[in-house]
């Protein structure tokens, strides 16, 4: 019953307690730069979220073999392989997405939240939880983002996903451009905070 536990904590970790965006407010480059809206939000946390799921059961596999002067380097080679895969699947079967949140997939390689559960939990755990703390991180990643584009695009355009909830002329242009991310933001950690501790 204890692994049980443990294995949940592990899970629910990254979406709550340690949310890469709205707790250790890492990542912030893409988080910033790709929700103008929820569809560019959710694909990039789902990107990411793949990316952190197999580069910890890469790394947890490779662990012992892999030399401690070389670890960073070696973790590296192993994101930007997934990297890779994740870049040519969506450039051939989706370019029209590739095409909106251009330079920002490759930049999934250094991102902190990626390298930091690289080196902070899948160098030291087993594969099945290392594969956990992925998936807990990269799903409380997308529902950030995904949240955060949601917010950005109805109020900036009256849709959510392109549906349309009220007349674009309604909306709010500052919501869809840069100051608006950082004004979203803001207030979304305050709320998550906010609710944490509730």
């Amino acid at each position: 019953m204890t692994n049980k536990t443990s294995n949940i904590s592990i899970l629910l970790n990254g979406l709550i307690k340690e949310n890469p965006t709205f707790v250790l407010l890492l990542g912030m480059c893409p988080t910033l730069g790709t929700t103008s809206s929820a569809l560019n939000g959710m694909s990039m946390g789902l990107a990411t979220a793949f990316v952190l799921v197999c580069s910890n059961v890469g790394i947890s596999l490779l662990k012992n073999i892999i030399p401690d002067k070389v670890r960073i380097p070696a973790y590296i080679i192993v994101i930007a392989t997934f990297v890779t895969i994740v870049e040519m699947v969506m450039q051939a079967y989706i370019p029209a997405l590739f095409a909106s949140l251009g330079l920002f997939i490759p930049l999934i390689v250094v991102n902190c939240i990626v390298l930091g559960r690289a080196e902070t939990f899948a160098a030291k755990n087993s594969v099945f939880r290392s594969m956990l703390d992925g998936i807990g991180s990269g799903l409380g990643f997308t529902f950030a983002l995904t949240l955060l584009g949601a917010v950005r695009e109805l109020l900036g355009t009256g849709k959510v996903f392109s549906l349309a909830l009220y007349p674009e002329s309604y909306g709010i242009l500052v919501m869809v451009l840069a100051p608006g991310a950082f004004i979203a933001l803001g207030y979304l950690i305050a709320i998550f905070n906010k609710l944490k501790k509730a």
